[in-house]
């Protein structure tokens, strides 16, 4: 083969490869654009994760955005992403306002994540390590929501009015760095470090950060890994998703499994645009406009609404789609 064929070859490959990753981001596109049709429709009545998820979009769009901007070939999809953009900024402040009328004091917990600037994405990718996840992991939950929801607190400085941030108890620290840990205990140990990074907090703890989260992510992979062997049951799909969207967001671009993201586009809601309990498998809805359930997550109240959209499960799915978008 001559070199000038075998240099067309490359070319030819390298425009295939290019093609099909500016289809996956039209598409993405438009599962995010489905999704804000339901925050759009739902503002006044989503809790803390959904507002918190969508903020989590928010900031990987604009980073998107920065990314495309030598890419003169991306200019349609830039021109969507802006409108995108536009349209969440607008929604995003009238959910957030509602939401600090209907739950004050859970709201002001939190209220420093849901800034503008609070967010920092990766800038550069590592793959986990298989030989660093737990080969055992602990059968009892380890901690409770509500201790970890304190532990963050203490982060934001949130804890008390006025109160000082980047403060690390023992109990938190003993918490928070507990090996063995599964599920959502698992992901919150990984969401405190991140927190502690956002806000630029030193304590020696925080000097092991990428240790941790080595350890943390590596062992959320395997978790995935035992999810998708076992067909992406409903039950298992919210922390899914959240193990995902953490380590994305950690820098781990393995999480960015193309399979991952063809299973999770087919679990959106067409009509709606949210993510919740499939509708083959749900009840009929009630008559009653938008009756709600309450389930609780420990501390947190998931919301789910009679057309089975969930509240965490759009949060979650949001963030992991816009990861998507970023790392492509």
């Amino acid at each position: 083969m001559s070199f000038p064929v075998f240099l067309l070859l490359i070319f030819l490959f390298k425009s295939d490869v290019s093609k099909s990753e500016a289809d996956m981001r039209s598409i993405i596109i438009s599962a995010l654009e489905k999704a804000t049709f339901f925050l759009a429709n739902k503002y006044r009545d989503i809790n803390l994760d959904a507002v918190f998820g969508f903020h989590v979009l928010q900031a990987h769009l604009k980073g998107a955005l920065e990314n495309w901007a030598s890419e003169h070939e991306l200019l349609s999809q830039q021109a969507r992403v802006e409108r995108l953009v536009k349209k969440l900024s607008f929604l995003i402040e009238k959910a957030t306002h509602s939401l600090g009328q209907s739950d004050l004091e859970y709201f002001k917990e939190f209220e420093p994540v849901l800034g503008p600037n609070f967010w920092m994405l990766p800038h550069s990718w590592n793959q986990t390590d298989s030989s660093l996840a737990y080969s055992v992991f602990d059968s009892s939950s380890c901690f409770t929501e509500e201790m970890s929801d304190k532990c963050f607190t203490y982060l934001l400085g949130t804890w008390k009015d006025n109160g000082k941030p980047c403060v690390v108890t023992k109990a938190c620290r003993n918490i928070m760095t507990k090996f063995g840990c599964s599920g959502y205990p698992l992901s919150h140990q990984l969401f405190y470090f991140m927190f502690a990074a956002m806000k630029g907090c030193s304590d020696h703890l925080f000097l092991m950060t990428q240790y941790y989260k080595n350890i943390f992510c590596a062992s959320m992979m395997k978790i995935n890994l035992v999810i998708e062997s076992i067909g992406f049951t409903f039950s298992s799909r919210d922390l899914f998703m959240e193990n995902i969207m953490l380590c994305g967001m950690s820098g781990f671009s393995d999480f960015y499994k193309p399979s991952w993201l063809e299973n999770i586009l087919t679990w959106q809601k067409p009509e709606e645009g949210c993510f919740g309990k499939p509708s083959e498998n749900s009840e009929q809805p009630s008559r009653v406009k938008d009756q709600e359930q309450l389930l609780r997550r420990v501390k947190r109240r998931e919301k789910v609404f009679a057309d089975g959209c969930s509240s965490h499960n759009t949060a979650v799915a949001v963030g992991v789609l816009g990861g998507f978008l970023y790392y492509y």
